[in-house]
């Protein structure tokens, strides 16, 4: 079946009396695109809730907070360094 004879059946042949000009639907077409985008956006919820169920995240401690020092934390003498040092086995 050629695209322009499918496309006909989808578009009325209105006669001159019965057809309003003043009320226009979308039809089945618009049904179809807008019932198309409604699953692709549930499919993408449902696939959004399973990857965000793997996320393992764990919150660091406050550190104002009263309670055990952290383990990552420097003590007392040493600085907090966001830069790798050389004994740690790092390569530049």
């Amino acid at each position: 079946m050629n695209v322009s004879q499918a496309m006909i059946q989808f578009v009325p042949l209105a006669a001159g009396d019965t057809f309003d000009k003043n009320k226009v639907t979308p039809g089945i077409l618009g049904f179809l695109v807008f019932a198309a985008l409604a699953v692709g956006v549930w499919l993408l919820m449902k696939s959004m809730n399973r990857h965000m169920g793997k996320v393992s995240f764990e919150e660091a401690p406050d550190p104002d907070a009263p309670g055990e020092a952290s383990a990552a934390a420097p003590a007392k003498g040493e600085k907090a360094s966001a830069v790798p040092s050389k004994e740690s086995g790092q390569r530049e």
